[in-house]
């Protein structure tokens, strides 16, 4: 827990967002600009100590948080990255903070929402992730908690991309050779190519389909009925 924390005598930590199996996200303060604004911090965690993974992790942490400020430059509804740092052998983030509620507060269980309503979710969803396609990029994990509603404007803000998860996968095979053994998606939204490890750009519009049928129906992903066309 790094509460009260500072970071490169920067960035004061106050308080845990969340956390996932790879990471955690806090809510902090910039200390080095007027008002002291609030951002966000990731701490990404590589829990190994093994030096060879180690200096992989900070490549792949390098170039993907260059495409990551790249996108947040290029798009006002992806959070700007304000800097990446590594502390301690572990990897930071400070990226925008988005005042905003994510989708699960819109996209209930057991609540259906009109079809109108679906294509226009839909329409704003896409518009965020063809930019990011552009850039030939793959989110990797569209969900109904990594897409934002910013409340300043009402704008779906996309967040929370894959990409810099591949951190924690790292490993080494028998050879001595250093892989990604992480799968990065979440089931029911991810399609059988990512799910092999080969996603392509068509597997995040696949996830903006589950989701489309989740907000329709009420029903999650993972329980929609099989039909003998989906069943092996």
């Amino acid at each position: 827990m790094l509460t009260d924390t500072i970071l490169r005598n920067r960035y004061k930590i106050l308080k845990e967002l969340g956390r996932g199996g790879f990471s955690v996200t806090y809510l902090a303060v910039d200390m080095d600009l007027p008002g002291n604004p609030r951002c966000v911090v990731k701490q990404l965690k590589t829990r190994n100590p093994d030096n060879t993974i180690l200096q992989i992790a900070k490549k792949l942490f390098e170039r993907e948080a260059q495409v990551l400020y790249r996108l947040g430059k290029g798009h006002k509804q992806i959070p700007e990255m304000f800097a990446h740092f590594e502390e301690n052998d572990e990897f930071y983030l400070v990226q925008e903070f988005v005042d905003g509620h994510d989708l699960t507060k819109e996209v209930k269980p057991r609540h259906r929402l009109s079809e109108e309503k679906v294509v226009q979710l839909l329409e704003e969803i896409l518009e965020v992730l063809a930019f990011v396609h552009e850039n030939n990029v793959i989110h990797r994990d569209i969900k109904l908690r990594n897409i934002m509603r910013r409340h300043e404007d009402d704008k779906i803000v996309l967040i929370d991309f894959g990409a810099v998860k591949e951190i924690k996968g790292l490993s080494k095979n028998e050879q001595g050779d250093v892989n990604s053994t992480l799968i990065i998606g979440t089931p029911g939204y991810m399609p059988d190519e990512q799910a092999n490890g080969k996603p392509r750009l068509c597997s995040d519009v696949y996830a903006v389909g589950m989701l489309g049928i989740q907000a329709l129906t009420g029903m999650s992903p993972r329980e929609l009925p099989l039909t003998p066309i989906t069943v092996n």
